[in-house]
């Protein structure tokens, strides 16, 4: 597990001079709340940066965190970039800005915000108030101008010197050998001559870079002549054959003294071939860092087959104009803007935002469809790490195709809030839903959307509101899945409010309504089994309600969900003693044959609505005091997750036999199923899984006696807690657990040798304290 603090890029490249520069950034850092480096484009800012935050960042307890702004074309996503930046998953109603203050409030870390330009106003507003309110909080910005923001120091870095120093020299070399290894300056007159150009590009890195790169099409001393004739030719708008950066670039972004640069880039323009340049162009729709699959999908199109993308995206590579880092594609921002040019220029700005859309809503799909499958874990990581992509396109979609926006915005939204882009999911899933009419599934998922959303914030009355919504529009089409989901934030909002009954009951009612291969019950479409009872009008969901009303609520006394026996369970549970529950029956029975499992070798396994559905049986059950009937139930949930390769629901069921072997009296047991759900939660990047985890894991640790790790661990938990922006969340039940956790923690070591263990894992860094926790066996 990843244990270091914070996240700065990596480095790809070797990094020449710049010694003066990070002396004085080092000096800036240490005695500067604030510090802007600023240059023209080009100019070797970010990679300054990165040296100069990697180089302090020992100096900050909490880290250093990394913020590219590049990406972001408004202000709208600014405040959410930076808070997944520090590491912030909010899970409540506050203002974004409110809840990010007061995350860092107690933090001592340095934000680095990379190329802010064009964000200058609103970053500067931000800062004030982070600096404000955050004493520990040092911030490095990079910009091609100042922000003007109150007490900001400001760093001016130029090119590399190319008289005297034999830093641009030398940079031109280390690229040359880099594109081949082989290559050299050894030959007669070589070494003068690109001396002489990284005289005629003025030291500035990127210029010299994208100069090195195309050595492979001509010699050192004829790169030499064409970028001396290149330079010395005045600019005519005239002239066709001008560099069309120059006709193109707009003053305000690219100022008339930096046309070395912005002659460089349309000089290795030209040397592009037409493809190259197209596919350069249409790379820029992106936001985000991709792939071949995705360079394919959005740009593909005329002229540009698959294969010739392929071959296109090879070619802007070794001209430096792509970056790729052995998995994954970059533009730098630079060359971005004037690919970006170059596409409003060819007129094809709005086939591009649709081919964009297209794509991503396609990989909304696949990531839909492949939720419950073994790749569970590579499409959650896929839909975090495009976010920004898949609100472009979703912004685009809500403009030009209503409908497809619709979809979208219900497919990502589970993702998101799973994600901790809360306000995200339910502010394009609102929208969505006022864009226009909306009907079947996409209409029950963007509503569902909406309610696991408010119910991860806090939301409960609202959460309440849209799981009836859900509820009778499932009803209404006849949607098995759809009321599978219903039922499960009806049945979750009712267990965070304490009514573990009436979500047991539903549970337990829809479950056998839309079992696979029902003889009846359920909603089919008419004339389908199961569709309709005698009458020929469709049967709702229950028995006794009227035609179209859900009977979803009753009271305690519900059969428990204990299936049939048969397999056993896993062997920490097996056999072993357990306390009695409410229903008084002692022991523990042989976990059950998994009821769910697919009896045919060809029949699909569950949907990821059912398998929620039937985590609320098994919270609920718990709830209740019905362990013997809890256990089996969720071994076998458990089992069905496995057996899938789903992580999501399966930590879940971790975290429950952890809570019901600690109900039990069998502590170890509890936390090796505690770490098996921490485990999985830290997979999937899920705070708030993670929080909940380590309160189980600190209430087993303290009920075998060791008090400090205990409450080392649940320190950790309440710095995840925070991180999520909430006091202890949880089903009420767990109030007691953790009460009797701290007492039992308290009373093995003392109150202050407690507090100094929680207060030790309050300020770990929460990577460092769940890889702590994690560590198998008991520290006295």
């Amino acid at each position: 597990m990843m244990t270091q603090v914070g996240f700065l890029p990596d480095e790809t490249s070797s990094f020449v001079g710049r010694r003066a520069e990070l002396a004085r950034l080092d000096t800036a850092l240490a005695t500067r709340r604030m510090t802007t480096l600023i240059g023209p484009g080009g100019v070797g800012k970010t990679r300054l940066a990165v040296r100069a935050a990697r180089a302090a960042a020992d100096r900050y307890p909490d880290g250093a965190w990394w913020a590219d702004l590049s990406p972001l074309y408004d202000d709208a996503l600014l405040l959410p970039t930076v808070s997944d930046a520090v590491g912030l998953a909010d899970h409540t109603l506050r203002m974004p800005v409110e809840a990010l203050c007061e995350w860092l409030s107690d933090k001592r870390l340095l934000l680095v915000l990379d190329s802010a330009e064009h964000l200058r106003g609103p970053c500067s507003h931000l800062l004030a108030e982070l600096i404000t309110t955050s004493p520990g909080l040092t911030v490095l910005v990079t910009s091609r101008q100042p922000l003007a923001t109150r007490g900001e120091h400001v760093v001016r870095i130029q090119p590399l010197p190319v008289d005297g120093a034999p830093d641009a020299l030398r940079l031109f070399e280390d690229r040359l050998r880099a594109a081949d290894p082989h290559a050299d300056l050894a030959a007669p007159g070589d070494r003068a001559a690109a001396a002489d150009i990284c005289r005629r590009l003025e030291g500035i890195p990127l210029a010299i870079e994208l100069a090195a790169a195309g050595i492979g099409r001509h010699t050192v001393a004829q790169l030499a002549t064409r970028i001396g004739t290149r330079f010395d030719a005045p600019v005519d708008a005239e002239d066709l054959t001008a560099s069309r950066l120059d006709l193109l670039a707009d003053d305000s972004l690219w100022p008339r003294r930096h046309r070395t640069l912005r002659t460089t880039i349309g000089w290795s323009h030209e040397l592009c071939t037409p493809l190259e340049r197209l596919l350069w162009a249409r790379l820029t729709v992106l936001r985000t860092d991709f792939d071949e699959e995705t360079a394919r999908e959005v740009c593909t199109g005329g002229p540009l087959t698959p294969d010739a993308v392929d071959r296109a995206l090879q070619g802007l590579v070794a001209q430096s104009v792509v970056q790729w880092d052995g998995t994954r594609y970059r533009m730098l921002d630079t060359l971005r803007e004037y690919g970006r040019m170059w596409l409003t220029e060819l007129g094809e700005e709005r086939a591009a935002a649709d081919r964009h859309a297209r794509s991503f809503l396609g990989l909304a799909r696949r990531a839909h469809d492949g939720w419950t499958g073994p790749d569970q874990i590579s499409w959650y990581h896929r839909i975090s790490d495009t976010h920004l992509d898949l609100c472009a396109a979703l912004d685009h979609l809500l403009a030009h195709d209503v409908t497809a926006a619709q979809e979208m915005a219900g497919l990502v939204g589970f993702f998101w809030a799973c994600c901790g882009h809360l306000s995200e999911a339910r502010g394009y899933a609102q929208r969505a839903l006022e864009a226009g009419p909306v009907e079947g599934a996409h209409r029950t998922r963007l509503q569902w959307v909406l309610g696991v959303a408010a119910l991860l914030q806090g939301d409960f009355a609202t959460a309440e509101k849209y799981g009836a919504l859900c509820t009778a529009t499932a009803l209404y089409d006849r949607d098995d899945d759809g009321m599978l989901g219903a039922t499960y934030l009806s049945g979750l909002t009712q267990l965070m409010t304490g009514e573990p009954a009436a979500a047991l009951e539903a549970a337990e009612r829809v479950l056998r309504m839309t079992e696979p291969g029902r003889a009846e019950g359920g909603a089919g479409a008419p004339g389908e089994p199961g569709a309709s009872g005698d009458s020929g009008e469709p049967r709702p969901y229950g028995g006794s309600g009227e035609a179209g009303e859900p009977e979803l609520s009753g009271g305690p006394g519900a059969p428990g969900a204990s299936g049939e026996p048969g397999e056993a369970g896993a062997s920490r549970d097996s056999g072993a003693p357990g306390a009695q529950g409410q229903d008084g029956a002692p022991g523990e029975p042989e976990p059950p044959r998994d009821p769910e499992e697919p009896r045919a070798s060809g029949m699909p396994g569950e949907s990821a609505h059912r398998l929620r559905c039937r985590l609320i049986t098994v919270f609920a059950l718990t709830a209740l005091g019905r362990l013997t009937e809890s256990l089996p139930a969720a071994t076998a949930l458990r089992r069905s997750c496995e057996r899938g390769g789903e992580y999501w629901t399966r930590s879940y069921a971790d975290y429950q036999l952890a809570l019901i072997a600690l109900l039990q009296g069998r502590p170890e047991d509890s936390a090796a199923h505690a770490r098996d759900m921490l485990a999985g939660k830290h997979r999937l990047r899920d705070s708030f899984g993670i929080a909940l985890g380590l309160d189980i894991l600190a209430a087993a640790i303290a009920a075998q006696g060791a008090g400090a790790q205990a409450a080392r661990v649940y320190g950790t938990g309440h710095a995840y807690w925070r991180m999520v922006g909430h006091p202890q969340r949880g089903t009420p039940e767990l109030g007691a657990v953790r009460e009797t956790c701290e007492l039992q923690a308290r009373a093995a070591v003392g109150d202050e040798a407690y507090q100094r263990a929680f207060e030790r894992g309050q300020a770990d860094n929460a990577e460092v304290g769940l890889a702590a926790a994690l560590q198998s066996g008991l520290q006295p």
